[in-house]
């Protein structure tokens, strides 16, 4: 999933003017969506900041994390410890310290897991995830399996983030600047040599590249980036708990990278709301016979990302782009 041939880094036109759309459409749900899809719609948001976060790492370096979620746990928990129980706490401080956090966190875990490769990369960010996972849900302390409520928003001051469609909107402006950072990262030096340690790493080691802190620095923004998305998602939601930070969101969060497509933001974000939309389709499917396909939906989740990885090995985006330039074709 790492080569070459599995990335779409450049979108077509069509595929541009596809994600422009979307844009506006997300731009103007809260007008004409009900209070419930549009909370919703901003979790799905989040989830495309998480989902970028680790298309850095996956799509872009050709690193397979497992234990992201661990950098999106830490930064809801950082939220909920420095939420007051009586009243709000400031965004304009807090947001920084919970990503720094997260950040902090990926570095000491970064420092040691980008020395290993292949395998024993993928074992070694779980076995820091679980411990991080079993840090929190076996300490009293630290709110235990039971996790911690935060009562109040973050008081941002100029706007009210209780309102839910200013949140919304809050939110989808930093999914816009996430975006944005990533793609301009993408194709800075930089950026490129993260591609050249996904193609050939031993390579760029011969053209002098030192490829140990780049690996480390792309790990440690894309805890912070996930920390980002952590901090929103306990903002909006008013709970955190250690299931934040399981093997199950990072599991999730890879699927939402692959079903998108790898190597381009755009496919991380539409993976993330394919993923979600899917889980709340999947839910309320009927009874086909006796089988009760909503109580099943795991299976048929399953199924589905069996087949967009065997049929579409570069995602939806790349689904929609393969469709787009055969459409092109026929019409010349």
């Amino acid at each position: 999933m790492s080569s070459v041939k599995a990335n779409l880094e450049r979108l077509p036109r069509s595929l541009q003017a596809i994600v422009l759309l979307a844009l506006v459409a997300l731009l103007l749900y809260p007008l004409v969506g009900s209070d419930f899809y549009t909370q919703m719609v901003a979790r799905m948001m989040i989830l495309g900041i998480f989902a970028m976060s680790l298309d850095l790492l996956l799509g872009v370096t050709g690193l397979v994390s497992l234990g992201h979620a661990a950098f999106f746990g830490v930064a809801g928990y950082a939220l909920a410890f420095l939420t007051p129980q009586g009243e709000a706490v400031s965004l304009w401080w807090t947001l920084p310290v919970a990503v720094a956090a997260s950040a902090l966190a990926a570095l000491v875990i970064g420092f040691f897991v980008v020395r290993t490769n292949g395998i024993y990369f993928i074992m070694v960010t779980m076995a820091f995830a679980q411990m991080v996972f079993y840090l929190f849900f076996d300490n009293k302390v630290l709110g235990g399996s039971d996790g911690i409520y935060i009562n109040f928003k973050p008081d941002a001051g100029l706007f009210d983030l209780e309102n839910k469609k200013t949140f919304y909107y809050f939110t989808l402006a930093m999914l816009v600047l996430v975006y944005v950072f990533l793609r301009r990262l993408l194709f800075s030096p930089f950026g490129r040599v993260l591609a050249g340690i996904r193609v050939n790493e031993h390579r760029m080691r011969a053209m002098g590249f030192g490829t140990f802190g780049y690996k480390l620095a792309a790990f440690t923004l894309a805890g912070a980036l996930a920390g980002l998305a952590g901090y929103l998602w306990g903002a909006q939601t008013g709970f955190v708990n250690p299931e934040l930070m399981g093997f199950h969101m990072s599991a999730h969060v890879i699927m939402m990278v692959i079903l998108g497509g790898l190597g381009n933001f755009a496919g991380a974000i539409g993976g993330a709301f394919a993923f979600e939309y899917l889980l709340h389709a999947a839910k309320d499917l009927p009874k086909l016979g006796d089988y009760d396909m909503g109580k099943h939906w795991q299976l048929t989740v399953g199924v589905f990302i069996v087949l967009v990885v065997t049929f579409a090995p570069r995602g939806l985006l790349g689904l929609a782009e393969r469709v787009m330039r055969r459409k092109e074709q026929r019409d010349e």
